[in-house]
C-alpha cells in the first residue's frame, strides 16, 4: 500500500505543481513560482507530520501526501539549477538573494507550520 499512495501522491502532487508553475510568472530573472511553491511546501510539511500523528493519519496516508505529493510538489533540483543558472549568468544578487529566500524562508516557513500544527492540536483539545 505504501507504494501506491507515494505513486498517487506522486502523480498529484507533479501535476499540481506544474500547474501552479504556469500561474505565477517569473519576476524577472527571479524563480518566483519555484520560490513560492517550496515555502507553501515547506509550511505545509511542517503542519502536516505535526498534526498527523495526533489526528490517527494511518501512515501510508502520510506518506502518499507528506513524502510522495509534498515531495513531488516542492522541488529541490530545480531550486538548485535556476541558483547555478542565475550564477552562472553573472545574476550574483538574484542568486544569493533566491538562496536566502529559500533556504531561511523555507526554514522559517516549517517552524510555523509546526508551531500552527501544535496549536491546532491544542485548541482541538489534543495536548501533547
Amino acid at each position: 500500500m505504501n507504494v501506491i499512495a507515494l505513486i498517487i501522491g506522486g502523480f498529484l502532487g507533479s501535476i499540481f505543481r506544474y500547474e501552479v508553475g504556469r500561474w505565477i510568472p517569473a519576476a524577472g530573472n527571479f524563480q518566483l513560482a519555484t520560490v513560492l511553491i517550496n515555502l507553501v511546501g515547506c509550511f505545509f510539511l511542517g503542519w502536516f507530520f505535526t498534526i498527523a500523528t495526533k489526528w490517527k493519519i494511518r501512515p501510508d496516508v502520510r506518506l502518499g501526501i507528506g513524502t510522495g505529493f509534498t515531495g513531488a510538489f516542492t522541488t529541490f533540483s530545480t531550486f538548485s539549477v535556476q541558483t547555478v543558472d542565475a550564477i552562472s549568468g553573472k545574476q550574483f544578487g538574484t542568486a544569493v538573494l533566491y538562496l536566502l529566500i529559500s533556504v531561511v524562508g523555507g526554514l522559517l516557513m516549517s517552524f510555523i507550520g509546526v508551531a500552527i500544527g501544535k496549536k491546532s492540536l491544542h485548541k482541538g483539545g489534543v495536548s501533547k
